[in-house]
């Protein structure tokens, strides 16, 4: 099972393996409190990417098709079929720092291992 859940949040024993899908730490969270067992940099939007989208819901769309172009050219789908593989025999909690929890990487990339699986 793949679920998400912001970092901020309390880690739970149902969260399983917490994955962080961001490119940079998120801000005053030591790393003990947030209960990381993964730090998946390379599955996170670009730089670029997560700038000129800003979690705007009208560019939500538009980020999910750049984005998974990212990840195709980068070989991350590789990584979210492994993932998928993994989901089928533990639970998988990707984390994320954004305040918007309904459009962010981390609900894009449930989406996109969600269609591998």
């Amino acid at each position: 099972m793949i679920q998400i859940k912001r970092v901020y949040s309390d880690p739970d024993k149902h969260d399983g393996l917490r994955i962080l899908v961001d490119r940079v730490w998120p801000r005053g969270f030591s790393k003990e409190r947030a209960k990381v067992g993964e730090w998946r940099k390379e599955l996170a939007p670009s730089t670029a990417l997560r700038k000129w989208f800003g979690h705007e819901p009208a560019k939500w769309a538009e980020f999910r098709r750049r984005y998974r172009k990212e990840l195709t050219e980068s070989g991350g789908i590789e990584a979210l079929k492994e993932l998928a593989q993994r989901s089928r025999h533990e639970t998988i909690t990707l984390v994320y720092g954004a305040t918007d929890e309904q459009h962010n990487q981390a609900v894009a990339l449930k989406e996109f291992i969600d269609q591998l699986a």
